[in-house]
Order: structure tokens, then C-alpha cells, then sequence
């Protein structure tokens, strides 16, 4: 069976949210799963995914292809780099197993710079829309102001005339 790591849609029209799975590379996305490896939610701010690292390393090494959506979320949960280093060869399961954690947390850690850089964006986006409003409508309120005593002046002088005579 040539096996193939895949992401297996789930959720209703317009809310996808997938599954990372195991199942024979000549059956449809939908296919009877041969393993569930975990899932991914692309909904949420950043993306969220779970993945069962020994046992995708597992079917790696067994020689499973993953797809390259499959193969990106298997990147971020440190797992690729797990399959490298053993491919390579000189790593035991020791140093795979601490490497594909320390890549799991900098995936994180980089994860949530990039939170923080979005939010601090908006923010700088909502403070200086703010500022640009608050300006027009100072200025507006100096024109208005402004266009009230040019009108007065300008009745000021004609009730005086009448007056005179």
C-alpha cells in the first residue's frame, strides 16, 4: 500500500477544518482512514494544529509520503525535522524526540511575535484613525466658527446703516 499523510477535510460548508490522517495515496481525500495523526483548524488567529509526533515519525519512517499541506503542518509541529535528522542517520530517538520539541517551540514562540506584531499594528491603525478624525472634526468646527463670523460681520454693518437714517 503506498500510504500517504493527507489532510482529510471536516466541518460544514464555508467553516473547513481538517484532520491530519493516514490513509492508501490511491483513494479519494474521504477515504476509510488507515491512522489519525491529529487535525488542524485554519480558522482560528494563528492557525491551530495538534499533531501525534512519534506516530507521524513513525509512518514516515515507514515510508509514507505526506502531501505538501500535510508536510507544512508537519513542519510546524517538528516532526519533518525529527524524520531528517533519522534519515540522515548518528540520532537516536532521544535526540529526535527533544529536537522535534524544541522546534515546536519556536514555532509557538514565533507564533506569537507574530500576534503580538498584529495587534500592536491595529492598534497604531485604530490610534492614528482616531487622531485623523478627531483633526477633521476640529477642523470643521474652526470653519464652521470661522464661517459664522464672516456672516455676522457681514449683517453687522447693514444693521448699522439702517439704524443711521
Amino acid at each position: 500500500m503506498a500510504a500517504k499523510i493527507r489532510l482529510k477535510k471536516v466541518g460544514r460548508k464555508g467553516q473547513p477544518s481538517y484532520r491530519v490522517v493516514v490513509l492508501d495515496g490511491r483513494k479519494p481525500r474521504d477515504a476509510k482512514v488507515v491512522a489519525d495523526l491529529g487535525h488542524y483548524d485554519p480558522k482560528t488567529d494563528p492557525p491551530s494544529f495538534e499533531v501525534d509526533n512519534e506516530v507521524a515519525l513513525k509512518w514516515l519512517l515507514d515510508g509514507a509520503k505526506a502531501t505538501k499541506a500535510a508536510r507544512n503542518i508537519l513542519s510546524k509541529a517538528g516532526v519533518m525535522a525529527a524524520w531528517n535528522a533519522v534519515a540522515r542517520g548518528g540520532t537516536d530517538v532521544e535526540q529526535v524526540q527533544e529536537l522535534a520539541a524544541q522546534v515546536v517551540e519556536d514555532a509557538k514562540k514565533k507564533g506569537e511575535k507574530k500576534a503580538k506584531a498584529k495587534a500592536k499594528a491595529k492598534a497604531e491603525a485604530a490610534e492614528t484613525d482616531a487622531k485623523a478624525g478627531g483633526e477633521a472634526v476640529a477642523e470643521t468646527e474652526e470653519a464652521a466658527v470661522a464661517e459664522e463670523s464672516v456672516e455676522n460681520e457681514a449683517e453687522a454693518p447693514e444693521a448699522s446703516a439702517e439704524e443711521k437714517p
